[in-house]
């Protein structure tokens, strides 16, 4: 049976780029192991790992992508928690058979490969949350 395996990352959507890293980074103390422009999604995103799983600052670069209206309609902070699993396609099917509302109803894969999809806060409890295959 497909299974959670961790926490990958925590995601937040930011404003303002250098400024929310002069938190995390500056006065937290963590580690910053990249920027990166994420094309298909229309977004910059910091990588900040811990131990186990990450911090991502997550930006628009676009004015009219999904982070974009996102951050216009509910302001910066928290975005999703983003789940690692093992088997992506039997997760998706078993949250289908309970009659989850799915906002990806197939994998999308990035360009690293992983392949992800986001469940709706809807079915969630309020939380937007990404699974991850690695």
């Amino acid at each position: 049976m497909a299974r959670i395996k961790s926490i990958h990352h925590v995601a937040v959507v930011v404003t303002d780029m250098d400024k929310s890293l002069a938190f995390w980074q500056d006065a937290l103390g963590l580690n910053l192991a990249e920027v990166r422009e994420v094309v298909e999604e229309e977004s910059k995103v910091a990588f900040l790992p811990l131990e186990g799983a990450e911090v991502e600052l997550v930006m628009p670069t676009t004015g009219d992508s999904g982070i974009a209206k996102y951050l216009a309609k509910r302001g910066p902070g928290m975005h999703h928690i983003c789940l690692e699993v093992d088997d992506i396609d039997g997760v998706l099917e078993r949250l289908r058979k309970k009659q989850m509302r799915l906002i990806n109803e197939n994998p999308r894969q990035a360009a690293d490969g992983r392949r992800y999809a986001f469940i709706h806060p809807e079915s969630t409890g309020g939380v937007l949350v990404e699974l991850y295959q690695v």
